[in-house]
């Protein structure tokens, strides 16, 4: 099963300023592991009542995600 990821506006614009070896980083990051699997990997925010967050690290960067059903939203890049 392969997974659904958008992005909202503003990762998608915090991810347009990164250089290109970055954004392929995490690019190949989304697609071979968080589009198959994205429970497997990364691990739970904790104490976040609302809705359950991932975080996932990248090189020098971390991935904060929303999973839904078959849906993984990027919520921010840092």
């Amino acid at each position: 099963m392969v997974w659904k990821i958008e992005f909202t506006k503003s990762a998608d614009k915090e991810f347009s300023k990164l250089n290109k070896d970055v954004k392929q980083a995490i690019y190949d990051y989304l697609i071979k592991n968080i589009s198959i699997s994205p429970r497997n990997h990364g691990s739970q925010l904790k104490n976040v009542s609302i809705v359950k967050l991932w975080r996932y690290r990248v090189r020098n960067y971390r991935l904060i995600c929303q999973i839904k059903d078959q849906e993984v939203t990027v919520l921010l890049v840092i």
